[in-house]
């Protein structure tokens, strides 16, 4: 099939790109500056310059095009508001594949979006999903709730730096996923059938709370954690005051969604269903503890090779030195 994926250069679109070519579809990639895109290129993805935010460039870009993959989403310190991409530029992305008659729509979306319309982004997912069913065109919406390569930065560097670990309020027990196997689930949507007009929530193989994840990373580290938990008043108090300057529009946005993370509400579901219709099996399914295991196995070595080479030089200066004060 001809793909054309949105957000392509991000933590999951990169990964759906990824897979797509892998499995012989000819990818093409809407991406805003070309040169950050590079390696999408030497993959084997075409890539087609051009901005949600200017829907004049979206026809030529969807040209030829089978299948629309919608990976796209505001930056928290990007140049445009996340109403701006995530509203205004899905509306005409999903207005040019109608025009443009595309076989089928896979849009990103957040799993329980419908229940916080008081949180901006998840409001905004709800609103497009909408949209997107009473479209027309034949859509799959895919709805995870946190991917696990966020934890690298909020929970894995900060333990093996002796950083602080910021928690905000109880934390919701989250089923994180690995991008990779979401990228396995929207490549097989496209030979489904079943899978289309359906909504599918996307999550991992369980919930984790935040202090469950810092146990397991001290674990695996053999280092223990330094945690301050940033209660839920403190954090709309920060949010109301970034709201008040433009340019921080998008952190008090993207802040409102902690908040969603901050309760104590799992944010987890069912997916026997699921892994049914799309005939994959859980136990391929990456666990966050396998996940955690290999990045810290990995990352242990890189540092017990660097510490063995600092101190190789170091007994090499010692004996430059100790050359030096005989001579």
């Amino acid at each position: 099939m001809e793909l054309l994926v949105v957000g392509a250069t991000g933590t999951l679109g990169r990964q759906i790109a990824r897979r797509a070519l892998d499995e012989g579809h000819t990818v093409r990639c809407l991406v805003r500056k070309l040169r950050k895109a590079a390696f999408l290129r030497e993959w084997g993805a075409t890539l087609i310059q051009g901005d949600l935010c200017e829907p004049e460039t979206l026809t030529t870009a969807l040209e030829g095009v089978d299948a629309v993959i919608d990976a796209a989403t505001a930056r928290a310190n990007g140049p445009n508001r996340m109403y701006e991409v995530d509203w205004d530029g899905k509306v005409a992305l999903i207005q040019a594949a109608a025009a443009a008659n595309i076989q089928r729509y896979i849009f990103f979306s957040i799993l329980n979006a419908e229940q916080f319309p008081q949180v901006p982004l998840m409001d905004v997912k709800a609103c497009t999903e909408k949209f997107l069913a009473e479209s027309g065109i034949p859509y799959t919406i895919l709805r995870p709730c946190a991917f696990m390569q966020g934890l690298i930065g909020q929970y894995a560097i900060p333990i093996l730096d002796n950083q602080l670990v910021w928690i905000t309020g109880v934390g919701a027990p989250t089923a994180y996923m690995d991008t990779i196997d979401i990228a396995k689930f929207t490549i097989r949507a496209l030979d489904v059938p079943e899978t289309e007009n359906r909504t599918f929530p996307m999550v991992g193989t369980r919930a984790w709370g935040a202090y469950e994840i810092i146990r397991l990373c001290e674990r695996l580290s053999d280092k223990t954690a330094k945690t301050a938990r940033l209660e839920l008043p403190v954090l709309r108090v920060i949010r109301r005051i970034l709201g008040f300057f433009q340019w921080s529009y998008n952190a008090s946005e993207r802040l409102a969604f902690a908040e969603v993370q901050a309760s104590d509400k799992p944010l987890n579901a069912e997916m026997d269903e699921v892994y049914a219709t799309f005939g994959l099996d859980k136990k391929d399914t990456t666990t966050l503890e396998g996940y955690l295991q290999e990045y810290f196995s990995r990352i242990m070595t890189k540092l017990k090779e660097i510490g063995y080479e600092k101190e190789k030089e170091k007994r090499k200066k010692k004996q430059r030195q100790a050359f030096k004060a005989k001579s």
